[in-house]
């Protein structure tokens, strides 16, 4: 019987591929860059086992939440280099999931997981989301991060993040208000936003076999929009209906999320230019249609509902605010397709 070699020295957990040191390095960047974010309301530091905030100054408060991710788009970040702006996708498309129910967002929790942790990578990224928490009066009061080897390969990482708002009962926008010849005003997105990144990077890394330069790589990360600055101006002004947040499975599939039963969505698909990236995307795939429609937003981010009487004034309202919109379509009855492309 063989015997065991004894162990030379004890084994760490280092040994076993967790670094504790940079852990600790990662935790005080975070806590820097979340400082950042703190309102009154913010009763707990980073490193607390818990965050707590103070929810004061409400009425009759309804607590909206949702998780997400950024999907593939981390991708192009370990492709690149650059990870500094991925975080504040992660923040933008949060608030616009709950923004469209009338929300205000309160606080914001992310989760980093990496196979081995890079404090200076882990930085950057909550960099992004702690300029992401900023511009959008969010207080980001903690997170986690996960080092897990062998999870993960090398260079990469997984980003989620959570984020609590808060609403008037009275106030919450749930879209049973709408009602046929309601009219759709789209607000433009900037890209693809943070959808459809699989598809895109089949396109153009292995069927067109696209080189990342550096101008490709500056359209693929253009930064997710928040919508909360337009949608709050017509909440304010008493003319919003409803609002459908434009991601995965685009204008066909998220706008009857919003629409009572009998209701359909009216598309002029010539209201508003689709931007000749995605047009790009279509002639390299040869793609249908309808899981065009599907996958990418097409250039319209947000979708908001008003009353036609109310269209001239919503969008002066919102050109005042200094973003661009278009009319792209009116409420019909309908007991057919949810939503019609004419």
């Amino acid at each position: 019987m063989a015997s065991r070699k004894p162990i030379s020295r004890p084994i760490t957990y280092e040994d076993a591929g967790v670094s504790i040191d940079e852990a600790d390095r990662a935790v005080s960047l975070i806590r820097k860059h979340a400082r950042g974010t703190f309102t009154r309301s913010v009763l707990t530091d980073i490193g607390s086992f818990g965050g707590g905030y103070l929810l004061s100054g409400w009425k009759n408060p309804v607590l909206v939440s949702s998780a997400d991710g950024v999907g593939t788009k981390v991708k192009i970040a370990f492709l690149t280099g650059r990870h500094n702006t991925i975080g504040e996708d992660l923040v933008n498309h949060s608030v616009n999931d709950i923004a469209v129910q009338g929300a205000v967002p309160l606080f914001f929790l992310d989760y980093y997981a990496v196979g081995k942790l890079d404090a200076g990578v882990a930085g950057q990224v909550i960099e992004g989301v702690a300029r992401g928490c900023r511009a959008n009066g969010c207080a980001l009061i903690g997170g986690e991060t996960a080092e897990m080897p062998g999870l993960y390969q090398a260079g990469e990482y997984d980003l989620a993040g959570f984020i609590v708002g808060a609403v008037e009962r009275k106030q919450m926008l749930t879209g049973a208000g709408i009602r046929a010849g309601d009219v759709l005003l789209g607000l433009p997105s900037n890209g693809l936003h943070t959808n459809g990144y699989s598809l895109a990077r089949k396109l153009l890394f292995e069927t067109a076999r696209r080189p990342l330069t550096g101008a490709l790589a500056d359209e693929l990360l253009k930064v997710h929009r928040s919508y909360l600055k337009p949608i709050r101006a017509l909440i304010d002004a008493r003319m919003l209906k409803g609002a459908a947040h434009i991601t995965g499975g685009g204008i066909t599939d998220n706008t009857p999320r919003i629409l009572p039963e009998g209701l359909a969505a009216r598309v002029n698909v010539s209201s508003w230019t689709i931007p000749p990236f995605f047009e790009e995307l279509r002639a390299i795939g040869n793609l249908d249609v309808a899981d065009y429609r599907r996958t990418f937003n097409l250039g319209v981010g947000m979708i908001l509902v008003v009353a036609k009487r109310n269209l001239g004034k919503a969008r002066a309202l919102l050109g005042g605010l200094g973003g661009a919109c278009f009319h792209m379509g009116e409420v019909v009855e309908s007991r057919g397709p949810r939503v019609e492309y004419v």
